[in-house]
């Protein structure tokens, strides 16, 4: 490398913002080298503080802590609203923070597939995440329909690892009249691709179709304008790149051409119901306008503690744009030392695209030699990465928490392992 990592570091304008977060540690019982950022984010220092604030207002108060303290509970996820925004593109309105993954997916999908007896078509990635997989298949069965017959899985061309955005758009015209509804991972989880989102969505619209992404690995990763791209809808998990512990809560948009549709169907809770009537009890359910109409209970609040003490740190870090703009140099070092080796196909490739604007922080290594023996390797050198069957090492340099000198480690660790 022309420029060495120290210099790097050094004049990095988040590098102190490693020192916010508890890094694990290495055999040698020094903080190790963390890359896994895109499984299961790493511990503010700031979380534990935030939750015991919550902890305290509960001994403190009781039930009375939904109305009193410094953040009542009764409004808390209104506190996330406008960081949660700023992250993802959107305007406040469409955003609202609840519940899990999985379940915010199913709920948008009672909303944004509604199959008619010719247009009933789903168009996903194949390989996509497997929650994603079952969640479409329970969808496609709910309507008494057939997985089979509803899911088109999008597939890469022969030889090839991704997907081009040519053939998306094609296989989108191709379906036609009878696609209801397109999801896809804003990043593949096992490649790292991002895809084209925006011209994802005006295909699909073109041809009268619901747009939405799982951005699980999207969010806090890659910049998002899900609001001038047009997304229909979408939502996120917030423990990988968004730090807000394992399990942690869920983030969902819904574009706000939908925000004041009442009869549009859905699943109804107590929570989404109108603020000023909530405690009336009566029944006869009155969605709030917006995002926040597809709420269920109330909020979690100790996972929500987390989060807002993590969306903080983003926010005093400059908000995604900085972070992607230091995502992109690291990145761009760690495949420059894994390309210096000069190892055939055969053995390794790295499948996750070389376009910048088509990846975020991850690269996935697809190693056809010894890659366990590799992965056990790394480990043993206190560099944590993921394992993915049957022969893929995700690295992910975190821009938050990862320096310049952890991705050259990776490289050193790599040259020996190789011998070179």
């Amino acid at each position: 490398m022309n420029d060495t990592a120290a210099i790097l570091d050094a004049t990095d304008p988040l590098a102190a913002f490693r020192q916010e977060f508890h890094l694990p540690s290495g055999p040698d019982g020094q903080p190790g080298t963390y890359l896994c950022g895109n499984s299961l984010g790493l511990l503010p220092k700031t979380a534990r503080a935030a939750v015991e604030r919550e902890f305290a207002s509960w001994e403190a108060r009781g039930v009375e802590g939904h109305f009193l303290g410094p953040s009542p509970w009764l409004h808390y996820h209104e506190t996330l609203t406008d960081a949660t925004a700023r992250l993802v593109g959107a305007r406040p309105l469409e955003v609202v923070v609840m519940n899990t993954l999985t379940v915010n997916l199913h709920l948008l999908l009672v909303t944004f597939y509604r199959p008619t007896a010719t247009r009933y078509k789903v168009l996903m990635e194949g390989g996509a995440f497997p929650s994603d997989q079952y969640a479409l298949e329970s969808q496609a069965r709910l309507h008494g329909l057939n997985p089979d017959d509803v899911i088109v899985e999008l597939m890469p061309r022969p030889g090839e690892h991704t997907l081009r955005t040519e053939d998306i758009e094609a296989k989108i015209v191709e379906l036609g009249d009878s696609l209801a509804t397109i999801i896809i991972g804003g990043v593949n989880y096992y490649t790292g691709q991002a895809f084209d989102m925006a011209a994802i969505t005006r295909a699909g619209h073109a041809v009268g179709a619901m747009v939405g992404f799982d951005l699980a690995h999207a969010a806090g990763n890659i910049e998002l304008h899900l609001h001038d791209w047009d997304v229909d809808f979408a939502c996120w998990c917030t423990y990988k790149y968004l730090n807000s512990g394992p399990g942690g809560t869920s983030g969902v948009f819904i574009h706000e051409r939908f925000a004041e549709q009442p009869d549009l169907v859905r699943l109804a809770g107590w929570w989404g119901h109108d603020a000023a009537a909530r405690f009336q009890m009566k029944k006869g359910f009155q969605p709030m306008p917006g995002a926040a109409g597809w709420q269920l209970s109330c909020g979690q609040i100790f996972p929500m503690a987390i989060h807002a003490a993590s969306l903080a740190i983003v926010e005093r870090a400059g908000g995604i744009a900085a972070l992607r703009r230091k995502s992109e140099q690291l990145t761009a070092r760690l495949e420059s030392h894994i390309r210096a080796l000069n190892l055939p196909a055969s053995k390794l490739e790295i499948i996750t695209p070389a376009d910048p604007a088509q990846r975020g922080c991850q690269l996935s290594l697809l190693v056809h030699e010894r890659g366990r023996e590799l992965f056990d390797f790394l480990v043993a050198q206190g560099i944590i990465g993921d394992w993915r069957e049957p022969n893929v090492i995700r690295l992910a340099p975190v821009p938050l928490y990862n320096s310049f000198a952890d991705v050259d480690r990776v490289g050193a660790a790599l040259r020996q392992f190789f011998g070179e």
